[in-house]
């Protein structure tokens, strides 16, 4: 008896200095940012947006064409802004705008990336825009994984022309707690990007996409999500697509089909 309480009592040691690890370590266990950002392609522009707590953060933009709106591009969590450019192709090249935002702490911004930071660096990006003259209603919300949290909380702000989510979910929580169900992710957690709690006010047309066999954010999260939203809204469930494959399974012929649908 005294030998098992021994084993139990190194056990529970042993758990508890895992979550001890894993709490103190979570934000690198969350963002893993790419810092190295080359030069922007033909037709970007490099430009700076001011954070109000005084950051300068790096996005690229290329402006829309022929009256096309633009499209505000909040990443996922990996890499940096350069690693989109192969997905948005077909939406830039159709002349729609585009600014890909860049995060702090991503593509040699400064700065970490917590949630209430990205969500500064989020709307220093749409301040910007306005600085240039277009309107809130000539903008698509654009969020992938991650990013859709951030394009979520934007759009229960302002009332933007649409929101495209890719890959979302319900919370970072869930999805930390679904992948990590032998910790107590719930008491934990810092970032939770609680989109279900926000998507109820979201009035803008919505586009969902998500794959079926996403491993990352199970599928079920997308389809919760999906359900909370209010119309107008159309949701695109991918057989056999993952978390990093959709455009290899349509994603951006679904896209440009939604937005050749908007009202003008």
């Amino acid at each position: 008896m005294e030998g098992l309480l021994k084993l139990l009592g190194l056990a529970f040691i042993a758990y508890a200095i895992l979550v001890a690890g894993c709490a103190v370590m979570q934000r690198s266990l969350m963002y893993f940012p790419d810092s190295n950002l080359p030069p922007p392609p033909e037709g970007f522009q490099a430009v700076t947006a001011t954070t109000s707590d005084r950051l300068e953060l790096i996005s690229w933009y290329r402006p829309a064409l022929n009256g096309h709106p633009t499209l505000v591009y909040f990443q996922g969590n990996g890499g940096n802004i350069s690693h989109r450019i192969y997905k948005t192709r077909p939406l830039f090249e159709a002349g729609y705008g585009l600014m890909l935002v860049g995060y702090r702490g991503y593509g040699g911004n400064p700065g970490s990336p917590p949630e209430n930071g990205l969500y500064l660096d989020a709307r220093a990006a749409l301040n910007f825009l306005q600085a240039r003259g277009i309107p809130k209603e000539q903008l698509v919300l654009v969020g992938e994984s991650l990013g859709s949290g951030v394009a979520v909380r934007m759009a229960s702000e302002i009332r933007v022309k649409a929101v495209i989510l890719e890959a979302p979910y319900t919370s970072t929580v869930d999805v930390g707690q679904s992948a990590y169900f032998f910790l107590p992710v719930r008491l934990l957690m810092y970032d939770r990007f609680p989109s279900i709690e926000l998507i109820d006010s979201i009035q803008s047309p919505l586009l969902l996409i998500h794959g079926e066999a996403d491993s990352i954010i199970p599928i079920r999260f997308g389809r919760q999500l999906f359900e909370a939203a209010r119309q107008p809204k159309e949701a695109h469930f991918i057989t056999g697509a993952g978390h990093n494959d959709l455009f290899e399974h349509g994603l951006t012929d679904i896209e440009l089909d939604f937005l050749e649908r908007l009202p003008r």
